[in-house]
């Protein structure tokens, strides 16, 4: 099975080159799905279709063709399924809090519901190997780090808090229902919460097995979009994902050459030569601008004969690991792929069996392994693209 993430700056094509490639691999014998995992669902704009189709279906995968479906995730439809006594309790929470009832409802949808829902049905996929192909059009990169890092957020809530919450939940309820109106949540909150954790178990290794999980970040040659390009590379390599290639989308071909577009174009060849620069060895594959605009399958299928051309999309171009851990004489070593920083913007730190990398507001807890856990971070270092951090043997005697 292959899944394959499509991100980058909101605006960059990510939609239409994501249709494309699952179009691509549909035609060549793949059972595939292309799903939205944008708030602001376009991929059916992409595809030219009636949304009274896929309004008939809630959310569900629509087929296009003998091998293609197509799915855009409703929100509401999942609240149903996946997320009814959570949804309930927070409704009624912000309704005593003096919210309209309405408005209370509304808000209720929290940041993340849908990503957690999306991540449901990829892992019953994988586990059902209904499809052989998934193709993620993804959210802007700042929500595509947010559905990535669900499953570690997740896992460290149960692991560290649900049980204690739980707990004292269950003493405190009998005391506080007498004492304040706010209503503390009951059992059946806690078993759905619970009920979707194992829904989910197993999706985070799925995202970190490079043979199964890879990402494609799509980039215009533009300075500020090259810029967050760069970002979002270094911080997938953080949570552990592998980036199989680099697109470079809405270049002006050589036949421009109108005076109006010479600037653009002396523009456009120093970006690309910085994105050369930037992101080798990872593949770079690049796509002129086209005539016209980039709607329905015949369109779609032509944007991926110019990406593609003979190659099988559905191929791992690069699979190099994000992480290494290394043991020498005088203790460990943990090698981390973070391109683009200096030692003076990571910020690190150790607790229990966990290390802690930030990077201006975002953070990663990385699981150890138990020896190395055991140890302590004696130092670290940045050379090139690679942290190590050095983890001190309590066995070794320097002297």
């Amino acid at each position: 099975m292959r899944i394959i993430l499509f991100t980058g700056k909101g605006g960059v094509g990510k939609t239409s080159i994501s249709a494309a490639s699952a179009l691509k691999a549909a035609r060549m014998g793949y059972k595939t799905l292309v799903m939205s995992l944008d708030s602001a669902h376009s991929l059916s704009d992409s595809f030219d279709l009636d949304k009274r189709l896929l309004d008939h279906e809630k959310g569900e995968p629509v087929q296009l063709e003998d091998n293609l479906w197509l799915q855009e995730v409703d929100v509401q439809e999942e609240i149903q399924r996946n997320w009814g006594e959570v949804y309930k309790y927070l409704s009624m929470l912000l309704n005593v809090s003096g919210l309209d009832e309405i408005l209370a409802e509304e808000l209720a949808i929290l940041p993340g519901m849908e990503e957690v829902s999306s991540l449901l049905y990829i892992n019953q996929y994988a586990r059902e190997k209904a499809f052989e192909v998934i193709m993620l059009d993804c959210a802007p990169t700042g929500e595509s780090l947010r559905f990535i890092s669900l499953p570690t957020t997740l896992e460290w809530y149960m692991r560290k808090v649900f049980k204690v919450e739980k707990n004292l939940t269950k003493i405190m309820r009998p005391v506080m229902s007498g004492l304040y109106s706010v209503p503390l949540p009951d059992e059946k909150y806690f078993e759905s919460i619970q009920t979707l954790y194992e829904k989910l178990e197993g999706v985070d290794k799925l995202l970190n097995d490079p043979a199964v999980t890879t990402v494609r970040l799509i980039t215009n040659p533009e300075k500020i979009v090259i810029k967050e390009t760069q970002r979002a590379f270094m911080y997938f390599c953080l949570y552990g994902l592998c980036i199989d290639a680099v697109i470079v989308n809405r270049i002006l071909p050589p036949q421009v050459s109108d005076e109006y577009f010479a600037h653009w174009i002396q523009t456009q060849d120093r970006h690309l030569a910085q994105v050369e620069e930037y992101f080798t060895p990872v593949p770079i594959w690049k796509i002129n601008l086209f005539k016209d605009e980039i709607v329905g399958q015949e369109d779609l299928f032509h944007l991926a004969e110019a990406l593609y051309a003979e190659t099988d999309p559905t191929e791992a171009f690069y699979t190099d690991s994000p992480y290494k851990f290394l043991k020498e004489n005088e203790g460990y070593r943990v090698q981390i792929k973070l391109p683009f920083v200096s030692k003076a913007d990571i910020d690190l730190s150790k607790s229990a069996d966990e290390l802690i990398i930030r990077i201006g507001n975002f953070k990663k807890n990385m699981i150890l392994p138990r020896r190395i856990a055991s140890t302590k971070p004696s130092g670290a270092k940045v050379e090139g693209h690679t942290l190590t951090v050095f983890f001190e043997n309590p066995d070794h005697n320097p002297l």
